[in-house]
C-alpha cells in the first residue's frame, strides 16, 4: 500500500513577523540609541538606504514584474544568459607591435580588442593593414580610439571589410568619437564646437550601414574618475547621451540611427550593490529617454554598455590591494548587466603596466566566466528585496538630476557654465581624498 506523503512549506512552523515587530524589536536592542541614526545609511547621492527590506518594499516598484530582454530593459538585454565581452586596450605606438600583442592576447581569452592610436597622423590604410593582419573582425569585437581622423579610419575599415567579402552586419565594435568627452577634458575642440557635430553627424550617417558599429563612446567614467558620485556619473552621462540625440537628429540624423551609434562607459567603483543598481537604472532610463525622441513603433530602446574599473580608489602606497578592488568592481559590472567589461591592471594609475599585470587583469574577468560562472544567469539581481529598491531610489534621484540639468538648457550649456565641474568638485570634496588610499 503506497505511503502518502505530506509535504509541508519551508519554515511552515515559524509564524510569519510583520515588519513593526521587527522595528521594535531593533529598538529594543539599541538601548535607547536612535534608530535612524544608528542603522540607517546615507548614502554619498544623498538618499536613506535602510537596514533591510521585505517583500513589501518592491510590490509596488515599476518594472519589478518584467522579464530580461523586455521594455524598458532594467532587467538587461540578454536572456539566455548573462556574456560579455572580455576586453583589453592597446596603445598604437608601433603598428606591427601592437599587431603582435593583439593576435597574443586574443589567444589568452580576449574578445573584445581596443587600439588606441596615439598619433592620428598616423592613420593610413598601409597601417591598418599592418594592425589587423589575421584578425578577424567577424570574431571579435573591434574598437578604435584616435583623437582624429575618424571619418578616415571609418573608409579604411570599409575598404578592409569589403576587401575580405565580410558582411555589414556581422562587424561589431567601435569608432570611439566623443567630442563632448573631449571638450569637457581640454575645454575646446580642435575645431568649432557646431563644426565637431557637423563631423561626427557625417560620420554616424557614413557608418549606418555597419548595423552592429557604433561611433559614438560616451565616456561617463570621466565623471567618476573625478570624483562624481553615482547618481551624478549617471545623470550627466545620460545627459550627455541625450545632448548627443538631439545634436545629431537636428543634422538630420534619425533618432533610431542615432541611438543605435552611442554606446556608454561607465566606471565602477567599489560601493559594490550601488555599482549593480547603477547599470539596472542606467538601462531603465536610457529606455524612457529615447521614447522622447524616437516615434511610436519602434522597439529597440537597448543601452549598449562598457564598463571600466575606476581609478579613484587606487593606491600606490599597496598596489596588489587594487586587485581585490578591481575584483569586486568587475563583479559588480557584470552583475548588473554590462555588455563589455575591461578591468585595467593593478598599477595602471601610477605606471605603466607590464605583462603581469596585464595578465593579472585578463585573468580576473576570465575567472568569473568560466570558474565562477556569471555568465550563465540573466540579471541575478533580479527580485533582492535590497537591489530593487536600490535601483528605484537610485534611478529617481538620477532623473531629478537629469531634469535639473535640462531645466538649465542641457547638458553643454551646464558644462559651459561650470555647473557640472562645481558639483563634481563638491563631491569629490565630500567623498574625501583619503577614502582614495
Amino acid at each position: 500500500m503506497p505511503v502518502k506523503v505530506t509535504k509541508e512549506k519551508l519554515f511552515d512552523q515559524f509564524p510569519p513577523i510583520v515588519t513593526s515587530e521587527w522595528i521594535e524589536r531593533l529598538k529594543a536592542d539599541l538601548k535607547g540609541a536612535d534608530f535612524t541614526k544608528k542603522l540607517v545609511w546615507k548614502t554619498d547621492e544623498g538618499f536613506d538606504v535602510k537596514p533591510f527590506y521585505r517583500r513589501e518594499d518592491i510590490e509596488n516598484l515599476p518594472f519589478v514584474g518584467t522579464l530580461p530582454g523586455e521594455f524598458p530593459y532594467l532587467r538587461g538585454i540578454k536572456t539566455g544568459n548573462n556574456g560579455w565581452l572580455v576586453r583589453q586596450s592597446i596603445e598604437v605606438t608601433d603598428y606591427s607591435s601592437a599587431n603582435r600583442k593583439a593576435l597574443t592576447v586574443l589567444m589568452k581569452g580576449i574578445n573584445s580588442l581596443g587600439f588606441i592610436i596615439t598619433d592620428p597622423e598616423s592613420v593610413c590604410k598601409e597601417n591598418f593593414d599592418i594592425l589587423l593582419k589575421d584578425i578577424h573582425p567577424e570574431s571579435i569585437e573591434l574598437n578604435i580610439h584616435c583623437n582624429g581622423k575618424a571619418l578616415e579610419i571609418l573608409d579604411i575599415l570599409l575598404i578592409i571589410i569589403s576587401e575580405r567579402k565580410l558582411g555589414y552586419g556581422i562587424v561589431n565594435g567601435a569608432i570611439e568619437a566623443d567630442p563632448i568627452g573631449r571638450l569637457m577634458l581640454n575645454g575646446k575642440l580642435c575645431v568649432p564646437v557646431e563644426a565637431g557635430f557637423d563631423y561626427l553627424a557625417s560620420l554616424t550617417l557614413k557608418a549606418s550601414d555597419l548595423v552592429n558599429f557604433r561611433t559614438i563612446h560616451l565616456n561617463a567614467s570621466n565623471f567618476s574618475n573625478a570624483g562624481a558620485d553615482i547618481a551624478q556619473e549617471l545623470a550627466y552621462g545620460l545627459s550627455a547621451g541625450s545632448e548627443y540625440l538631439s545634436q545629431l537628429t537636428g543634422r538630420g540624423v534619425s533618432a533610431e540611427i542615432a541611438a543605435s551609434k552611442i554606446r556608454f562607459s561607465f566606471g565602477t567603483g567599489s560601493n559594490y550593490f550601488m555599482e549593480i543598481a547603477k547599470l539596472r537604472a542606467a538601462r531603465l532610463l536610457w529606455s524612457l529617454i529615447l521614447k522622447g525622441f524616437i516615434p511610436e513603433g519602434y522597439k529597440d530602446f537597448k543601452m549598449d554598455i562598457h564598463s571600466v574599473t575606476s581609478r579613484w580608489n587606487k593606491t600606490e602606497n599597496d598596489p596588489h590591494v587594487n586587485m581585490l578592488r578591481t575584483q569586486t568592481e568587475a563583479m559588480s559590472a557584470i552583475l548588473g548587466g554590462a555588455d563589455s567589461v575591461t578591468v585595467e591592471p593593478f598599477d595602471v594609475a601610477f605606471s605603466n603596466p607590464d605583462e603581469f599585470s596585464e595578465r593579472i587583469a585578463r585573468n580576473q574577468q576570465l575567472i568569473l566566466k568560466e570558474e565562477a560562472c556569471f555568465d550563465k544567469v540573466a540579471d541575478p539581481a533580479a527580485g533582492s528585496y535590497y537591489i530593487e529598491n536600490l535601483t528605484d531610489l537610485l534611478a529617481e534621484e538620477c532623473w531629478k538630476k537629469f531634469i535639473e540639468i535640462e531645466d538649465l538648457g542641457g547638458f553643454l550649456s551646464v558644462l559651459n557654465s561650470g555647473f557640472i565641474n562645481d558639483r563634481i568638485s563638491e563631491s569629490a570634496a565630500r567623498r574625501g581624498k583619503g577614502e582614495r588610499l
